[in-house]
């Protein structure tokens, strides 16, 4: 008779597989773009998807990031352990036990210094199908971002942008 752990199994970051960022931003009502991020892992860890989703999920819910459509408005609460420095054409997200980073594009700059954030989706869902240092094509980009499983299975937060200032 076999008999399956109830025990959590302990944390790995080798278990995020490669994780990636890609920012983008995009007209709002008012005119004024949002920059946005999107998080995920590739899948790519030993294990699998399941694997790495599971690992991206306890690495959310740790740091007290809710997994679903609930906003997160890290603003409004400046002890979230998440944070976000922009510096020299980079974004820099940092969070306990993962920091991650990419360089971004003109426009996402001006938007992030025109609104003061970013809106963060941060999703347990593997893109499976994206390559690591490899361009993305932007309907493709598009279709996984606007995917319910992906904006289901996501942290969605608003993230305060930092900059060093002089």
């Amino acid at each position: 008779m076999t008999s399956t752990s109830s025990e959590t199994r302990p944390f790995s970051s080798a278990d995020l597989g490669t994780v990636v960022v890609l920012p983008w931003s995009g007209e709002n009502a008012d005119g004024v773009d949002i920059p946005h991020l999107l998080v995920c892992s590739l899948g790519n860890a030993e294990g699998g998807p399941e694997v790495t989703s599971a690992a991206v999920e306890r690495l959310l819910t740790d740091n007290g990031l809710p997994v679903g459509r609930e906003l997160v408005d890290g603003i409004a609460r400046p002890s979230l352990p998440v944070g976000l420095l922009v510096v020299a054409g980079q974004a820099v997200l940092t969070m306990p036990r993962l920091n991650v980073q990419c360089t971004v594009p003109p426009q996402w700059l001006e938007a992030v210094e025109a609104r003061g954030f970013a809106y963060l989706i941060f999703t347990t869902r593997a893109w499976t199908g994206a390559e690591p240092g490899e361009t993305v094509d932007p309907d493709a980009l598009a279709e996984f971002v606007n995917a319910d499983e992906t904006l289901d299975a996501a942290a969605h937060i608003v993230l305060p942008a930092r900059s060093l200032r002089a």
